[in-house]
Parts: C-alpha cells; sequence; structure tokens
C-alpha cells in the first residue's frame, strides 16, 4: 500500500479532519527540526482520531503521535508511516473543580483557564509547553507539582483502537514515566480536580513562576525543552555547566547560555546538528563526572 492509498481511504472516515502527504514535520516541532511524514492526520474529534488508530492497526502501519512538538527531536529524514497530530482536539471544560481537557489542548492554556476560575492546584503547569497528551504520558512536572498530583483519571485508546478509562493508579504515574508510554497508549483526555483557591494567591504564583520561567530559560529560541532527566544526586544543568559546554554546540544548535540544560536552535540547525550536540554533552558529562544523562526528549524518524 502506498501512502496516497491510505490517504483515498482515510478520507473516507474524515468529515473535517485534515490528511497532508509528504508534509514537512519542522512545521509542527518546538526545535523547527524534522523531515517529512509520509502522511499527517489532524483529526478534529475522538470518532476520526480513533479510526485513524484502527487504521493503521488493521493494516500494521506505522503510527506515530505528535503532540504539539515540544518533547521531541525529529530526525531529518521524516518519519514513515501515519503521524498523528492531536493539535484539533483541544477542548477543555471546567464544571465546579473539576476539569476535563482534551489530548491536544496545551497544558498552559489549561493552567490560564483554571486560574482565572479561581482553581488552585496546577499553577506548576503554567510554563510547561506541552499537550494534555503529552503530559499524561510523561507525568510532566515543574516547580514541585506534578500531574499525579491532580489527576482523577484519562481515557486513551489502546494500539487496536480500543477506548479505555484509566482510574489514577492504572496510570501507574511515576517520575516521567506512565503505563501509557509503558504500552504505547494514545491519550484522548484526561479529567483533574482541583480545589477553590483565592484568585490573588494564585495570580501571585503564576506570575512568579512565569517570570522564573521567561528569566531562567531560552524560550527565545526554538528548542525541546529540557533535554536531559535529573540524575540521580545531580541537577543535568549544572553537571553541564561545570563541562563548560554552555555556548558550545555542532552546527546551527547550541547549548543554552541562559540555562545549560537547554539545547536551542540557534542558526537554522538540522536535526543531526541537534542530536550530535546532545551527543557531545553526554560524552563530556561522563568524562568529566563519570555520570551517565539519560534523555527526558525523544529522538524520532530516519536519519
Amino acid at each position: 500500500m502506498s501512502k496516497h492509498q491510505w490517504f483515498e481511504e482515510l478520507q473516507n472516515e474524515m468529515t473535517q479532519g485534515t490528511l497532508l502527504v509528504d508534509e514537512l514535520l519542522c512545521k509542527y516541532t518546538m526545535t523547527k527540526l524534522g523531515g517529512t511524514a509520509d502522511l499527517l492526520v489532524i483529526p478534529t474529534t475522538i470518532e476520526e482520531t480513533a479510526a485513524t488508530v484502527r487504521y493503521a492497526y488493521e493494516r500494521e502501519i506505522p503510527l506515530l503521535l505528535l503532540g504539539n512538538g515540544s518533547n521531541m527531536v525529529v530526525r531529518d529524514g521524516g518519519v514513515r508511516g501515519i503521524v498523528l497530530h492531536l493539535a484539533k482536539l483541544n477542548a477543555i471544560q471546567i464544571e465546579g473543580t473539576h476539569v476535563h481537557a482534551e489530548a491536544g489542548a496545551l497544558i498552559i492554556d489549561v493552567s490560564k483557564r483554571t486560574a482565572a476560575s479561581s482553581l488552585t492546584g496546577i499553577e506548576f503547569a503554567c510554563g510547561i509547553p506541552g499537550s494534555i497528551g503529552g503530559a499524561m504520558a510523561m507525568n510532566a512536572g515543574a516547580y514541585g507539582g506534578e500531574i499525579k498530583d491532580i489527576i482523577v483519571q484519562a481515557t486513551v485508546l489502546t494500539k487496536s483502537g480500543q477506548q479505555l478509562v484509566l482510574s489514577k493508579e492504572e496510570l501507574e504515574l511515576g517520575y516521567r514515566q506512565s503505563i501509557i508510554a509503558k504500552e504505547g497508549y494514545y491519550v484522548l483526555s484526561a479529567d483533574f480536580q482541583l480545589a477553590v483557591g483565592e484568585q490573588e494567591v494564585i495570580d501571585a504564583k503564576v506570575a512568579d513562576l512565569t517570570f522564573q520561567r521567561e528569566s531562567k530559560q531560552p524560550l527565545e529560541y526554538p528548542s525541546a525543552g529540557s533535554v536531559f532527566k535529573r540524575p540521580p544526586g545531580y541537577f543535568a544543568g549544572k553537571l553541564i555547566q561545570d563541562c563548560g559546554l554552555q555556548g558550545k554546540g555542532i552546527g546551527g544548535a547550541e547549548v543554552s547560555l541562559k540555562h545549560a540544560g537547554f539545547i536551542i536552535n540557534k542558526n537554522n540547525a538540522t536535526a543531526s546538528d541537534y542530536i550530535q550536540t546532545i551527543d557531545m554533552v553526554k560524552a563530556e558529562v561522563k568524562k568529566k563526572f563519570d555520570v551517565d544523562l539519560e534523555l527526558e526528549v525523544k529522538i524520532i524518524g530516519e536519519e
């Protein structure tokens, strides 16, 4: 089967969704890196999403879920098979202290909406540049809070397109891990339980965390966010800084001068530049401190 045949057959499942053949993924990733996808599917409903997953499963076509592309590096050769982009599956509903958000909603937007409704508990996410789906998969966290603190349940699709509702316990949320990532589930939505707070206190916390993020992170350049997980007993950024690697890199990629835990696309970098810079950082930290840095970002696609 060819990608053009996938396009024609999947068109029958789409009422409003978008199908694009040989679409450049650099348009959809936070690093602005990545080659083409054979077929990019942008559904607008859960039904279209489920139909795409089932279609790929039944025909054994590789399927990659692309959130808002904040925590991954797509190689220059792009991705074979179907890429599923859930940006338009982004509804956010607030009822009392209960919040329901679809997978493509940005967690920053959920944080803003709930803060405006005087709800507290998710302020930590006001600076996390990811979607709800991605945040669920990696139990995203920052500034002392994480998804598992507020999650009630998540609705997911299995690889075969079966819909499941998983409780907090069933999600097995740990440090940057979950049953979602382990089993390769596709998140459709998540439900959170927050609490009523004082508006002034919430606003002050959001303002403080936003200031910390903007002053310490290189938001003026494309990047994949924090590249490495926190090694036990250390901070990745501090190790990289102590190796004197800030401002260094390969090609157009560079270890940020603002935050050593970030690698930025400073000057039209290729994915190869970015990945070689990651490898250089890992090698130097291993050489100087005998610490093996583990990636927090995912590297996908073909050379």
